[in-house]
C-alpha cells in the first residue's frame, strides 16, 4: 500500500457535500467525493465511467491553513440564449492550504501520480472557478500508513500565515481522517461518491475520524534568544 500525497492551495476553493438548489455552500475542508472527481479527471474518466477503484481509496486530510469563508452573490446568464440563470449564493474558503492524502494499492497511486504530472482534464479545487496556484502532486509515501504520512509532510501553509505564528516553534494541524470500524462513534458526511453520472449522481455516507493534532516545524519560527551565548563557555 502507498499514500498518494496532495497539495490543495488557491485563492478559492469549495468543497460541496450537502449543497442544493440556490445555496451552494462548502465544507472547511477538501471533501473525499471533491478529491476524487480531481483524480478521475486527470485520469480522462467521463463522469458516466465507473469510479468504484478510486471510491475505494481511503482519504484523509491536514488543514494547514484553514483560510477564511467568503459568501459570493452569484447572478449569471447563458451565453448563448442570454437567459438569466437562477440567482444563488456561493460560498468559497479564501487563501486556505490543505494537504490530502489517498491510500491503496502501489499501482493505482503511481497511475494517479503519472495522471497529475500530465491530466485530461484540468484539475480544479471543488469548482471550475477554483484553479490551484501550486502544483498539487507532493509526493508518494510507501514506508507509512495514511495517518503518520499525513504527519510526516512539512508545513505547506504560505510563508506569510507561518510568520504570523513565529513565535511557535512547532504547530499542531487538525486531521480528518476516513473512518473505519476500530474507530467508533465518529461524525458521518454523504460524502462516499458512487456516480458521477449527471442523470443518477449518487454518494453513501462515510464517517469523518478526527486523530490527535500532527505536530509539524514551523520553518518561519524565531531563532531563541539566549544572550549567554555572546559570553562563549566557560
Amino acid at each position: 500500500m502507498s499514500v498518494l500525497l496532495l497539495q490543495l492551495a488557491g485563492p478559492l476553493q469549495s468543497w460541496g457535500a450537502t449543497s442544493r438548489f440556490a445555496r451552494r455552500s462548502t465544507e472547511a475542508a477538501p471533501t473525499k467525493s471533491g478529491v476524487i472527481g480531481l483524480l478521475a479527471a486527470a485520469l480522462g474518466r467521463e463522469r458516466t465511467e465507473d469510479i468504484s477503484d478510486l471510491a475505494a481509496l481511503r482519504f484523509g486530510v491536514r488543514v494547514d491553513q484553514p483560510g477564511t469563508l467568503l459568501r459570493d452573490f452569484h447572478t449569471a446568464h447563458h451565453f448563448v440564449t442570454g437567459e438569466a440563470a437562477p440567482v444563488s449564493e456561493r460560498f468559497y474558503v479564501a487563501d486556505a492550504v490543505f494537504v490530502a492524502g489517498v491510500e491503496g494499492e502501489d499501482a493505482l497511486v503511481e497511475t494517479l501520480r503519472q495522471a497529475l504530472a500530465a491530466p485530461v482534464f484540468l484539475p480544479y479545487l471543488g469548482r471550475r472557478s477554483c484553479p490551484p496556484s501550486r502544483p498539487i502532486f507532493l509526493n508518494i509515501e510507501k514506508n507509512a500508513g495514511l495517518i503518520e504520512a499525513l504527519q510526516r509532510e512539512p508545513w505547506h501553509a504560505a510563508r506569510w500565515h507561518q510568520r504570523r505564528r513565529r513565535d511557535e516553534r512547532s504547530v499542531e494541524l487538525e486531521l480528518l481522517i476516513e473512518a473505519e470500524a476500530e474507530d467508533g462513534p465518529v461524525d458521518s458526511l454523504r460524502d462516499q461518491p458512487v456516480s458521477f453520472d449527471p442523470l443518477n449522481r449518487r454518494y453513501r455516507l462515510r464517517g469523518v475520524h478526527r486523530p490527535p493534532r500532527a505536530s509539524v516545524i514551523n520553518p518561519a519560527a524565531r531563532p531563541v534568544h539566549d544572550p549567554f551565548t555572546a559570553l562563549g563557555s566557560a
